[in-house]
């Protein structure tokens, strides 16, 4: 059976043994000790409270030490091109959100696709022909266009603070009408929209 180590107390002092001089715990270290020995249910700290805290703080020195000879901090030329390919990614992001959009107003077809893909809505594009031209169902979605965007009681605002257009108005563009800057211009194709729908409803009776 194997002997069991002498407990510290009596054991010899190494550094007296090597005749060097005796090393007393630092102001923090005798705090933490003390603060491990009231854990511990002790009024003042006993000889493995210290020598646990003077092994633990060398430890926790050396391994720091190692950890600041492996940092090794990275060269300009390879931050100046980790920041290039993020700058690229970035725009290549950015351009693709920015071709879903038609910067004169709705959707491009990459857009729509992204919809279907995202909610399952298959849109179409906005209908721009003439009045004379459009068929029934033709009216009836350029009608429920107009109205639902510009015939409601609270219209959102139709440009910005620089008195551009937003994109509430650009979408009039999409369906072949003049992008309107006014609420008044917005409730003309709101009306232009009654009528189609009127006209829609006039077609469908007529032809049963």
């Amino acid at each position: 059976m194997a002997r069991s180590p002498r407990v510290p107390w009596k054991r010899p002092n190494p550094r007296k043994r090597a005749g060097k001089a005796s090393k007393h715990l630092s102001p923090p270290k005798k705090a933490a000790a003390r603060a491990a020995a009231r854990r511990a249910g002790r009024r003042y700290p006993n000889l493995v409270d210290n020598m646990r805290m003077a092994a633990k703080t060398k430890r926790s020195t050396k391994t720091s030490g190692k950890k600041r000879a492996a940092y090794k901090r990275p060269s300009a030329k390879n931050s100046a091109a980790k920041k290039r390919t993020t700058t690229r990614t970035s725009a290549r992001k950015g351009a693709g959100r920015a071709r879903e959009k038609d910067p004169r107003g709705g959707l491009t077809a990459a857009g729509r696709k992204a919809f279907a893909v995202k909610q399952g809505a298959h849109l179409k594009p906005g209908v721009t022909k003439k009045e004379a031209e459009m068929t029934p169902q033709e009216m009836r979605r350029k009608g429920s266009w107009a109205v639902r965007f510009y015939g409601r009681k609270k219209l959102p605002p139709l440009v910005d603070d620089r008195g551009r257009p937003t994109r509430h108005a650009l979408s009039a563009h999409a369906w072949g009408e003049p992008v309107p800057k006014t609420v008044a211009a917005a409730r003309r194709i709101a009306a232009k929209g009654e009528r189609l729908l009127q006209r829609y409803k006039r077609a469908k009776q007529q032809k049963r």
